[in-house]
């Protein structure tokens, strides 16, 4: 009953070991293209252009589809991250060339020709003005009522309102964070943002409005940005009492962040199934097969070491591999030490579409050999995917999942102090 149990954990470890190994690899190849796309940056600042300037034609710059995770946001040419500057934050901030009032004016004066177009007021009284917006010189200007609409309206050839000017919030944001990029190219780099540095780049765009965070606030409504909900809500709920304002920021941002982070995850999660998906075909990892091995490569063992206590009860066993079986090794010593050196876990990438043998005296570099025929053949092979199924699934879990498994089954502890 021991034994078997024995047999059982050897199994358990041989297959943690195979997907931990996988799991490593799938990890690293992802950590490799997110490094150098920068997948996490263009990430986090596709989330400022959404909070601080809003969106484009109605468009968001986080990834909303599964083809945005692999294809629009680590390739595409609108980079939301603002370029690298080398300079300094400068000492000195800027207030935003903004005029509340001014552009009020011109929301309500486009509100009412609207109004007054629906009505159908505007063109009637446009027929007596030129495309100047001035009165038609053979009048003289005489006429009080062609050079202005009627209710005191304005001219239908006046400028009417210009749109909300564009100011840039990310790129100001930038300017207070610049100390804490690292040149890796044309973008920033900047990947993670402080809660606290957040707020303290909040805090002096607010110092450099005239108004406090009143002003500012003002500029963000005028300009349509989505921050001046969130910083009005912040503010109203600090009872506009400055340290609980800034300590308020801090926390929605913080609350912000965890949530990009789990939706990150989330779409993490699909790349790594790809990966996994890519990985377990390329290397044609069958897990029923390999425990299947494993189970054999143990009995094996069991029968090796019986043969070394004096007993003869793996005799057959040994005979069987060695004449002209899996090894084709006559020679009972050579034949042991061959396949004691090459253990079920060594084996786990021969079915690879390239498959590297490593010589166990090391005698000889390690070689390659292409098994394009053998690897095609097993993957057509309907009897080989439900373990590649199995395999898939357990690269889900990932490699700390698995590492924690491990260690729970050997006993292994981490340090602690």
């Amino acid at each position: 009953m021991i034994h078997l149990i024995s047999v059982y954990i050897d199994l358990a470890i041989g297959l943690i070991l195979a997907f931990l190994l996988l799991s490593l690899l799938v990890s690293g190849i992802n950590e490799a293209f997110v490094r150098l796309l920068g997948i996490r940056s263009k990430f986090l600042w596709a989330y400022l252009r959404d909070t601080l300037d809003g969106s484009e034609d109605g468009r968001s710059w986080i990834p909303s589809k599964i083809a945005d995770v692999f294809a629009k946001l680590p390739f595409s040419r609108d980079d939301p991250r603002p370029a690298h500057s080398p300079d300094p934050a400068p000492a000195v901030v800027e207030p935003m060339r903004v005029d509340p009032a001014a552009v009020q004016a011109s929301e309500e004066a486009r509100e009412r020709v609207s109004e007054e177009i629906a009505e159908g007021i505007a063109p009637e009284a446009a027929e007596g003005a030129d495309p100047a917006g001035s009165p038609d010189a053979s009048t003289g200007g005489s006429s009080g009522s062609s050079g202005s609409q009627p209710g005191g309206g304005p001219a239908s050839g006046e400028p009417v309102g210009a749109p909300a000017p564009q100011v840039d919030m990310t790129a100001r944001l930038y300017e207070r964070l610049q100390e804490i990029d690292h040149p890796k190219g044309a973008r920033t780099s900047i990947a993670n943002i402080p809660p606290e540095r957040f707020s303290g780049a909040v805090m002096e765009l607010v110092a450099a409005e005239e108004g406090g965070i009143d002003g500012l606030l003002a500029k963000l409504e005028a300009i349509n940005s989505p921050l001046a909900g969130h910083l009005k809500g912040v503010w109203e709920g600090a009872q506009r009492d400055l340290p609980r304002f800034r300590k308020g920021v801090e926390d929605w941002f913080n609350g912000e962040m965890q949530r990009l982070s789990t939706l990150y995850a989330r779409y993490v999660k699909w790349v790594v199934f790809a990966l996994g998906v890519v990985l377990t075909l390329a290397f044609s990892m069958d897990a029923l097969e390999y425990g299947k091995t494993l189970l054999r490569d143990n009995a094996y063992r069991a029968g090796v070491s019986a043969i070394a206590g004096g007993g003869g009860d793996g005799y057959a066993a040994l005979k069987d591999k060695c004449a002209g079986g899996e090894i084709g090794l006559a020679e009972p010593y050579q034949c042991v030490t061959e396949s004691l050196s090459s253990p079920a876990l060594v084996k786990i990438f021969d079915h690879a579409i390239v498959s590297v043998t490593i010589p166990p005296d090391g005698s000889a570099d390690p070689s390659f050999h292409w098994n394009g025929g053998a690897w095609w053949d097993r993957l057509i092979t309907p009897g080989h995917w439900p373990g590649y199924l199995l395999t898939m699934v357990a690269l889900l879990f990932g490699a700390s999942f698995w590492w924690d498994v491990l260690r729970r089954l050997t006993g292994v502890r981490g340090d602690r102090s």
